[in-house]
């Protein structure tokens, strides 16, 4: 069943909620810098006639960066998102999206009212059922193109400053990886080989958390939207302790091809996956950017990493350190901060002793350096499906830091963060817009909860859950069973009964007739035939 809705959406466009929305992927759109496309529901720009929004100026924060990246007007994500639109819809009440024709995380129904907590689940506690489920969305979604979103393939200089537009079509998947690339990817400094590599709107410095939050928040919303299963949530793989790739089976995540340990299994849908945007040092060498064209197969091998830079994965000893260390971010802000729970649960703080810059990768970097394929290139690793299951996981780490020490939104900070970071800048490149402040909140006020965090007697039921619901699939069957030996025995009993009763008939005339026939006994007899005649009958 799941194939066939597969290959029935295989060809469709499919809605997608960030990035460059099609309609503003337009000469005039650019040439205007306005981004302010018509709800459906009522044919005005951002739904203003229904009050779901309107179209305002962009307003970008003023508050310094930090110095690791000391240039300005050099790169189109500075002050995002400034270079491509200064005026976009803003959102009224609990709408959302680019045109305001979606509900804030947390919220569903026509008009947005209705409040819902969605629950996000270990892997391993989903039904089979669930399982197929998760596999099938994440294909559909590699294999759809979106309907909603194009993606940039060069630089705002090489469109002419928006005159001649330059972007790609890609898949519902595709449109996430690419995000993850642009929003880490090298500055272009103009020409062959000219890039700044020490910059990253999403890794390396506070917003890490925040980003990725929003990030797997949109990719949720997204599939949602897609499939039509408003109940979906991405699970979660808890890799404490574990001693090898897990989810790497064929059921889940795909397991190793015995001809090629470096690709996947040809019994794994993901073996058939193409990667793109993979290839930093060549973008860099030519000084552009990723062309969103297919790139070659997605590649793992997990446990076979270089040992020198991570030797396991992460322990519980390690995720308990991480999350009692009080302060969010420290010092500069980036990978040197000290005892700083963000830098070490990012993997460049010692997860043993808090100190940054550590020559190892610990926490979330152990895991992308251990998987040893694409998710081990930070602008490559949303190509693997894998990333999704582990930042879920980190980002349920983020949440019981959140919730044991209860920061003030005042502790993320507000400059002097690494460019990108601070508290009011707009999340690169998400359109709708976000501040990183935004999500530095806990999951229910984004309307979602981790099983593994609810209280004893809810994780006991959300244990079983699996099994009760394996066991409500299959009770018919059991039922009809049952029914079905029911009635072969009653059919067994009409047929045995009455040749019994005829048996047992016979052998009292049989007795009757030799009673007859047989001569008295003599009383002095019996003691002498009483052993013999006993036994004979039996």
């Amino acid at each position: 069943m799941w194939l066939l809705t597969i290959l029935n959406f295989t060809l469709c466009f499919a809605a997608s909620y960030q990035q460059f929305p099609r309609l503003c992927a337009t000469r005039e759109a650019l040439l205007t810098k306005e981004c302010c496309p018509s709800w459906e529901g009522d044919g005005s720009p951002c739904g203003a006639s229904s009050g779901r929004g309107f179209c305002h100026d962009v307003e970008v924060p003023d508050q310094p960066d930090g110095p690791q990246y000391p240039f300005s007007g050099l790169d189109d994500r500075e002050k995002w998102p400034l270079v491509f639109y200064n005026r976009t819809c803003q959102c009224a009440g609990n709408f959302m999206g680019f045109n305001c024709a979606d509900c804030l995380f947390g919220y569903f129904g026509v008009n947005c009212n209705e409040r819902r907590e969605s629950l996000r689940r270990n892997i391993f506690h989903l039904s089979r059922a669930e399982r197929i489920r998760f596999v099938s969305y994440l294909n559909l979604a590699k294999q759809t193109i979106s309907r909603d979103y194009v993606v940039v393939t060069g630089t705002y200089q090489e469109m002419e400053n928006g005159s001649n537009p330059m972007f790609g079509d890609v898949s519902v998947y595709d449109v996430f990886v690419w995000m993850h690339y642009y929003v880490s990817r090298n500055a272009l400094l103009g020409g062959p080989g000219n890039v700044w590599t020490n910059v990253d709107f999403a890794h390396w410095a506070p917003a890490f958390l925040p980003w990725h939050r929003a990030y797997l928040l949109h990719w949720e919303h997204e599939i949602r939207k897609l499939t039509g299963d408003t109940s979906f949530t991405i699970p979660y793989w808890d890799w404490r302790d574990a001693q090898e790739c897990d989810v790497c089976t064929d059921e889940l995540m795909g397991d190793r091809s015995p001809q090629d340990p470096t690709l996947l299994s040809p019994g794994s849908v993901f073996s058939s996956w193409r990667v793109l945007c993979s290839q930093a040092e060549e973008y860099n060498d030519r000084g552009v950017l990723c062309d969103a064209t297919e790139e070659g197969p997605l590649r793992r091998n997990p446990g076979n990493q270089n040992r020198s830079v991570v030797e396991r994965l992460p322990t519980s000893a390690e995720v308990e350190f991480t999350v009692s260390l009080t302060s969010y971010d420290t010092g500069a802000m980036d990978r040197s901060a000290n005892m700083s729970f963000r830098n070490t649960l990012e993997g460049f703080g010692d997860p043993q002793s808090g100190l940054g810059n550590f020559s190892r990768r610990g926490m979330h970097a152990a895991l992308h350096a251990y998987m040893n394929g694409s998710m081990s290139s930070v602008q490559g690793s949303a190509n693997d499906p894998i990333f999704l299951l582990h930042h879920a996981f980190v980002d349920s780490i983020y949440e019981q830091w959140l919730r044991r020490h209860r920061p003030s939104p005042s502790e993320y900070p507000e400059s002097n963060a690494p460019i990108g970071h601070n508290g009011e800048y707009h999340m690169v490149p998400f359109l709708p817009l976000h501040r990183n402040r935004e999500y530095f909140i806990s999951s229910k006020v984004l309307g979602y909860e981790y099983s593994y965090l609810l209280n004893a007697n809810q994780r006991l039921t959300e244990t079983i859950r699996p099994y009760l619901e394996e066991l409500q699939d299959v009770w018919p069957w059991l039922l009809l069973a049952g029914l079905c030996g029911g009635i072969v025995v009653m059919f067994i009993a009409a047929a045995v009964l009455p040749a019994k009763r005829r048996l047992h008939r016979g052998k009292w005339k049989m007795l009757f007739a030799l009673s007859e026939r047989q001569p008295l006994i003599r009383s002095s007899d019996i003691e002498e035939n009483k052993q013999r005649n006993y036994q004979t009958p039996m």
